[in-house]
């Protein structure tokens, strides 16, 4: 703790915004009257007391005296360096300052008290660390300045008090820091002052460094970056220069894509947009990025067919020419393309080529199962058009920006798929095939198939927007096939947009053609054989087609001809095997195995589904297209089964309604058909549609259940070659339903010769090919009664029925 010893009489030399130290050698100019009547009345009073003249150093900001100064000996007086007169004082300790008096001379003189500050030794731990720290911030501060003479100096001071002092020479300092160094009179205290003065002096500094370091660095990189490309224009003048073309540098070639859009067939609107483009162009600066993403722009906008247009085929013969060549079948659709052609000749020898600013294109949807050529369909209508052709895969697609494009602020912006496609069509009415519509989803990035929507609306599509181009481009002329394989996949609102047009399949005689004229000739060239060396005869064809494929289209059809060849041509390698060699009905089992799909007419009583009372045969529609569905029932044991009715395959909500109608029919209406209804009441009944893993719904299956459980109660059998489809109501009536086309398709193809639709449903026989009805005995019916007649075995011998029981 410091203390204070006897008053002193000193001379006032008072330091204007200046603060010094016990310690610190300072010279001070004695041109300032203040200073000069200080030092002389210190002269004068030294004359009568031994030892050098003492003043009183005390610091005055903004006219206000500190209440403690630093005892100063004048060490010498004579000339500064610039030649005024000075005197050279030191300090020598802390004094408070008391009252005034009086003295010789001009000065003011007043009453001082001697601060004692000496530490004692030896000192406390705590004190000896904060020695250290600060002499190593001084000497990092130091070392960063250079100035290594005082480092040596700094480190051989020990005292605590004369340590903290030294602080006064750092001229990073404000007054009122200095200032407070001096009032602070318990060394200690003032030691962890300076020390926390130096450290925030280097935490600043080391802030400041970095910046300049940054700064410096990017000012650095800029300088390299302007070289380089300095040098780099130069390389590639010189470059240009030696293989004789005209140097460009950026203001050429602004001035090279203005001649190229003024000199490009583009429409007004497009024009005025790609001038205005050009001109940013010529604003930016080469650094700027926007002056690539404008570059990309015009590049995409001059590359785009604007006013180049394929001119239509009008040969109408020509075209069903081809689309018949290329496609068995199918005929909705080849009528609906023959149409369009014969449409736009009469409009184009009338002149009517643009009405109301749209053209005449098309939005047609081609929806049915997999296989049955949706896709390699809008190839052949391209070539019956004399049209390119280009396929979008729309499959998984879930961003919006896909069907519209980007914005051009993105980083890597793109158009649209519409877009590109027309770019890569090379003209404004080429055939696009949206494939896969059904599979587009939507996320947080939007929806792609609300996108579509203008692109496939005839009434907005000649002014579509793609949000890269942003400007308008005309699809009125683009003919848009959509394919799809679930309608019920598609939004309405998209639906109502597009003619749809419903592929359900091909019969087994249209399977045979295409297999004969289409497959098998692609299949012999890429197993590497030719025509005369491998025939398949018809039988093998269609046995092919009914027993080891069952299905809508002819995908699996075609691997089973690959399959074939492959073995024929691997047999032949081997040696075992002679060619030419004709495949024949009877070489399919040794060949590849032995059929998968036989008709239940084939199958031998036993083997039979329906073999047992409570098996009935339904038809169903698929995302594959039309199917068998088999329903079988049977009674729970009364003893130990439980009264309700059980329902599993994976049933819908609407086919477990019409369960629970057909059910209650059987119970109100039981003892009119002769049926022992009572034990509807005491047992429990258990429907089940195999295969159980398959997710099924719908109200057609409602007869098929009707039917099931009647032939279970009475005990008499369900015919095996009939198959039916209705809803059933509460009264009985059978009601129509969606889908007859497939659903007689597959039966057809599985073999059954009888089918039971409801009368209402008549109509729809039109749509079906004539050689599957000739082959078929349909039986419309408006009532369960009619069904059961024509469904159900007679009754044997009037024995009684045997009831299959659940376990």
């Amino acid at each position: 703790m410091a203390a204070e010893s006897t008053p002193l009489a000193l001379p006032v030399l008072p330091l204007d915004d200046e603060v010094v130290l016990p310690g610190m050698v300072v010279p001070l100019d004695l041109s300032d009257s203040e200073v000069r009547a200080a030092v002389e009345a210190a002269q004068a009073a030294a004359r009568d007391e031994p030892g050098k003249p003492k003043v009183l150093l005390v610091p005055r900001v903004d006219g206000t005296y500190a209440g403690t100064g630093v005892l100063g000996t004048v060490e010498q007086v004579g000339r500064l360096a610039d030649g005024d007169p000075g005197a050279l004082i030191r300090g020598r300790g802390r004094v408070r300052i008391g009252a005034g008096t009086t003295g010789p001379g001009a000065a003011l003189w007043v009453e001082g008290t001697r601060i004692d500050e000496s530490v004692p030794e030896p000192l406390p731990g705590h004190v000896a660390e904060l020695v250290k720290e600060y002499k190593a911030l001084a000497t990092a501060w130091l070392r960063k300045r250079g100035a290594w003479q005082v480092v040596d100096r700094v480190q051989a001071i020990d005292d605590v008090s004369a340590l903290a002092d030294n602080s006064g020479y750092s001229p990073f300092l404000t007054t009122e820091q200095k200032t407070a160094l001096l009032e602070t009179t318990d060394p200690v205290a003032r030691l962890k002052l300076a020390t926390q003065q130096l450290r925030d002096h280097l935490a600043e500094q080391d802030v400041a460094e970095t910046i300049a370091k940054d700064v410096q660095e990017g000012v650095d990189k800029q300088q390299r970056e302007f070289l380089l490309r300095r040098q780099l224009e130069a390389v590639r003048k010189e470059l240009r220069e030696l293989n004789g073309e005209a140097g460009k540098d950026a203001a050429e070639e602004s001035d090279d894509y203005r001649a190229r859009v003024e000199a490009a067939d583009l429409p007004e609107k497009v024009r005025e947009a790609a001038l205005k483009e050009v001109d940013k162009l010529e604003r930016s600066s080469d650094q700027s990025p926007e002056g690539s993403w404008i570059r990309t722009w015009l590049d995409t906008v001059l590359e785009m067919p604007w006013n180049e247009r394929t001119e239509d085929s009008y040969d109408i013969q020509g075209a069903q020419a081809v689309l018949d060549a290329e496609h068995a079948g199918l005929e909705d659709v080849k009528e609906r393309i023959t149409e369009y052609l014969a449409v736009r000749k009469r409009r184009n020898d009338r002149g009517l080529g643009v009405v109301g600013g749209r053209r005449g294109g098309a939005v047609l949807a081609l929806v049915g199962p997999p296989g049955v050529g949706k896709t390699s369909l809008g190839e052949s209508v391209a070539h019956a058009m004399g049209r390119t052709f280009v396929r979008v895969a729309l499959g998984g697609v879930r961003d919006e920006a896909e069907i519209r494009g980007h914005r051009r602020t993105y980083v890597g912006a793109l158009p649209g798929r519409i877009v590109r496609a027309i770019k890569e069509a090379g003209s404004m009415n080429p055939v696009v095939l949206l494939d896969e519509i059904d599979k587009v989803g939507s996320d947080f990035r939007g929806d792609p198939a609300a996108a579509l929507l203008e692109v496939l609306d005839p009434a907005q599509n000649h002014t579509f927007r793609d949000h890269y181009l942003e400007v308008e481009l005309d699809l009125s002329d683009v003919v848009f096939l959509a394919t799809a394989n679930v309608l019920e996949a598609i939004p309405e609102a998209l639906l109502d947009r597009v003619e749809l047009v419903r592929l359900d399949g091909y019969t087994e005689d249209e399977k045979v053609v295409i297999a004969r004229d289409h497959l098998l000739p692609r299949q012999l060239e890429r197993a590497g054989l030719d025509g005369d060396e491998v025939t398949i005869d018809e039988g093998a064809l269609r046995k092919l087609a009914g027993e080891y494929t069952r299905e809508a289209g002819v995908r699996n059809l075609e691997r089973s001809i690959a399959r074939l060849l492959r073995k024929v041509a691997a047999r032949h390698e081997l040696g075992k095997q002679e060619l030419p060699f004709t495949v024949t009905e009877g070489d399919l089992r040794d060949l590849i195995g032995r059929p998968h799909h036989v008709p239940e007419s084939a199958q031998e009583p036993a083997e039979r589904r329906t073999a047992v009372p409570g098996v009935a045969t339904g038809l169903a529609v698929t995302g594959a297209g039309g199917d068998v569905l088999y329903v079988e029932a049977s009674l729970a044991d009364p003893e130990t089964g439980a009264a309700g009715l059980t329902l599993t395959g994976q049933l819908g909500d609407v086919m477990k309604e019409s369960a629970q109608i057909a059910l209650s029919f059987l119970r109100s209406h039981g003892a009119e058909l002769e049926l022992p209804v009572g034990d509807l009441k005491d047992r429990g009944v258990h429907i089940h549609f195999p295969a159980g893993a398959v997710p099924k719904d719908g109200p057609s299956a409602g007869i098929t259940m009707t039917t099931a459980l009647a032939s279970l109660l009475s005990g008499r059998l369900v015919r095996t070659d009939v198959a039916m489809t209705g809803e059933v109501s509460l009264t009985g009536r059978v009601l129509p339903i969606g889908g007859v086309k497939q659903k007689l398709l597959a039966a057809h193809r599985a073999g059954v010769t009888t089918v039971i639709i409801p009368k209402r449903n008549e109509p729809d026989l039109d749509d079906v090919p004539a050689e599957v009805l000739e082959k078929l005995d349909v039986h419309a019916v408006t009532d369960v009664r009619q069904v059961l007649e024509l469904a159900l075995s007679p009754a044997t011998n009037g024995a009684a029925p045997e009831v299959p029981v659940a376990a």
